[in-house]
């Protein structure tokens, strides 16, 4: 059973490649898919008080869980509504109350899909198809301030990728700023009057911390209390094996990193969901493997600094005013295929950082009372100043009646 969900895996993979890299097969797969489920649809009943929920890589997280959990802890509001969360794993997915748990993108999901009367997602019901009901409303709260290109932008010249993301049929879609906002119209095709200046319903446990909240997450995380906390959150990098693997190798000596940080310092390091293969990393007791933590935030909230290159993590971390260092070993690489929205010399905090060794000296020059002002200024203030009251947000508009 194991094996065949990873063939599953895979093959869902390389089909999403073949998808994104070959416009005439997206497209008559895209129209022909698109005209099945609008045929279907006609057909299937939908149940007023259903609400489907999809989170990041078909899992209980993101934005959906934050809303989901509000929901259930306010009965008396939303103690109507008949849940279904889409998922990779439901059998093994632990989702609170009495929720119905589905497999993603199965029969069963599509016809979940065509019978609920409110969709939740941080990424794409329709998985790229067109075929949402009129009565149905449709919440994307999207996961993260794009710094990388994405959608309709993603790729430069030759490395152009896919062009036909189209968001026109979503109702609500959350931004947290003019920056967002702007960038989410073009990209993703979303009519402006469907933007809700909300922030993510995700980040909203990140304002208002304390200490002791702090140092109690840190001793369930098993970290000294008597040392700071460095977090490492790279972005994926493109597969170059046609999606059979998404590996990333960044260019760092775990002995170098104990060596130089032990005494003041522990690294959690994080993968991104969609990379499955790191390469060249040997972990120690300053230098700790964190990508299976469930729940991204708890990694924020005892990070005293944070490292990362081309990842929306580093505007989520921004929220609590915290240095953000950009190591960027593969920057114009990256730059010239994917492109960037920013320009990391000028509109960073640390600006480009290309080598371990210039990480490790401004981590240990640093004077962090600047370098919080700096993420404030630089990237709290221009690229994610909404937020905090999210998820009522959100869950207002879509149930008004």
């Amino acid at each position: 059973m194991i094996m065949s969900e990873k063939k599953m895996h895979g093959y869902r993979a390389r089909l999403d490649y073949i998808l994104k890299h070959n416009y005439v097969v997206n497209r008559l797969f895209n129209w022909t898919a698109s005209s099945f489920m609008r045929l279907w649809g006609s057909f299937i009943s939908m149940d007023n008080n259903m609400v489907l929920f999809s989170g990041h890589t078909r899992k209980y997280n993101d934005s959906p869980k934050a809303l989901y959990e509000y929901m259930m802890a306010h009965p008396e509001k939303y103690g109507q509504y008949k849940c279904v969360w889409a998922l990779e794993d439901p059998q093994n997915a632990e989702v609170p109350g009495n929720c119905i748990k589905i497999k993603a993108d199965t029969i069963q999901y599509f016809m979940c899909c065509l019978k609920s009367k409110y969709w939740i997602t941080c990424v794409n019901i329709e998985r790229g198809l067109h075929f949402k009901k009129k009565e149905c409303r449709y919440l994307n709260t999207w996961h993260g301030t794009p710094f990388k290109h994405i959608g309709n932008d993603a790729g430069v010249g030759e490395n152009n990728g896919r062009k036909d993301y189209n968001f026109s049929s979503v109702d609500y879609f959350c931004y947290a700023s003019d920056y967002e906002k702007n960038i989410y119209m073009r990209a993703f095709r979303i009519r402006e009057d469907s933007m809700i200046p909300t922030g993510l319903p995700r980040n909203d446990e990140l304002y208002n911390l304390t200490t002791e909240y702090v140092n109690k997450i840190k001793i369930r995380l098993g970290l000294p209390l008597d040392k700071k906390v460095i977090l490492y959150v790279p972005t994926w990098r493109e597969s170059t094996d046609k999606g059979k693997t998404c590996a990333i190798k960044p260019p760092i000596d775990a002995n170098k990193w104990e060596k130089e940080l032990k005494d003041e310092y522990i690294v959690l390091f994080r993968m991104h969901a969609y990379t499955n293969t790191l390469l060249g990393i040997e972990f120690n007791e300053t230098l700790r493997d964190f990508s299976s933590y469930p729940n991204v935030n708890d990694l924020f909230k005892v990070a005293d600094i944070l490292i990362s290159d081309y990842s929306a993590s580093m505007a989520d971390y921004a929220i609590l005013e915290r240095p953000v260092i950009c190591f960027c070993y593969d920057y114009e690489q990256y730059r010239d295929e994917r492109g960037l929205y920013v320009d990391y010399e000028h509109d960073m905090p640390s600006g480009i950082l290309r080598t371990e060794d210039e990480v490790l000296e401004y981590i240990k020059n640093m004077d962090y009372v600047k370098e919080c002002e700096k993420t404030r200024v630089m990237i709290k203030e221009r690229l994610i100043h909404l937020g905090g009251h999210a998820t009522e947000m959100c869950l207002d508009k879509l149930f008004e009646k």
